[in-house]
């Protein structure tokens, strides 16, 4: 099947309510996202884009009347993405937007709300385990990729976020040469618009000058050409990135796939093992609330919760209060 990219110029015909194209739900979904695209809301587009991807591969691209969406229909389809090995918050985040786009087909008038989502899973499970210890962080940066540039390159970007106190993707690559001023490196980030400010250490300097930008404003290699869609740039960027790490993460043997977003866990695991405050952890990763943060450390490593636990074991034998 092949995946839709979907290119919306401002004189593309609108799909939409009164169209008779809008009873299919392939046309009133890619209309959709060519309205939501016009109007600046280029996330919850691609979000959508995502999701019909996902859904017209488990239709073999064969397309759908809006009123043929039902909760059988759904069902199989989350039958679907359980044989093909998709995790239960990835299915419900498939759920969720079609959801999403369906209940605006009933606003619209182009369906008769019959509730097709009522017997699929649409919540969120608790975050799986995504950080590893400071020995793996260890691992990862001092392994020998001189002979592979593709994953020497995954392996610095992953640890520029890990230098950065786990700072996402997105805002490493829009990070620009005037961010870095005065020995900090200061940035608003993309998800909250929050203002943050982190030192410039060594270890940072170090990644940036392996790396040829002098015909770009970014700082590192991620936005290479100015004359081409930004955007598409990070995101082929990070999904080949994300493929790299993999492929690392493989290499060392770890029990779970490495992305990018694991340095931004790590961080917070680590930072908390070694005391340092929920308050701190939290303005450290530019959380609007501590509330964010406890979910984050709540779904790390137990490990150290272990070690504490054998100490207080070890410590009651001591004592010769032995059973």
């Amino acid at each position: 099947m092949t995946i839709v990219k979907l290119k919306i110029h401002p004189s593309s015909p609108r799909i939409g309510k009164g169209t008779p194209l809008s009873e299919s739900f392939r046309d009133y979904t890619l209309g959709l996202i060519g309205r939501l695209r016009l109007s600046d809301r280029c996330r919850t587009a691609e979000s959508y884009l995502t999701s019909f991807n996902s859904f017209m591969r488990f239709r073999d691209d064969v397309d759908v009347s809006l009123d043929k969406i039902d909760a059988d229909l759904m069902t199989a389809y989350e039958g679907y993405l359980r044989r093909e090995g998709i995790c239960p918050n990835t299915s419900s985040y498939y759920m969720r937007n079609l959801r999403a786009i369906y209940n605006r087909a009933v606003e619209d008038g182009l369906a008769v709300q019959c509730y097709p989502f009522r017997r699929v899973y649409t919540g969120i499970d608790r975050t799986v385990k995504r950080a590893v210890p400071l020995q793996v962080i260890g691992r990862i940066r001092n392994l020998d990729l001189s002979l592979d540039p593709r994953l020497d390159y995954a392996r610095d970007l992953f640890m520029f976020s890990f230098y950065t106190r786990g700072m996402s993707f997105v805002d490493m690559a829009y990070l620009k040469k005037k961010n870095l001023r005065g020995g900090f490196l200061s940035y608003y980030r993309h998800k909250t618009r929050q203002f943050l400010s982190v030192r410039w250490e060594r270890p940072m300097q170090d990644i940036v000058d392996k790396y040829d930008t002098a015909d770009t404003p970014y700082l590192l290699p991620i936005i290479r050409d100015v004359s081409r869609d930004d955007r598409n740039q990070y995101l082929s960027a990070s999904h080949q990135v994300n493929l790299r790490l993999k492929e690392l993460g493989t290499r060392l043997g770890l029990d779970m796939p490495l992305t990018t977003y694991v340095a931004r866990h790590a961080w917070a695991s680590i930072a908390w093992d070694k005391r340092v405050s929920m308050s701190v952890i939290s303005r450290a990763l530019g959380h609007h609330s501590e509330h964010t943060t406890r979910i984050y450390l709540a779904s790390l490593d137990t490990s150290a919760v272990d070690c504490a636990n054998r100490d207080i074991l070890k410590a009651l034998d001591v004592t010769g209060c032995k059973r």
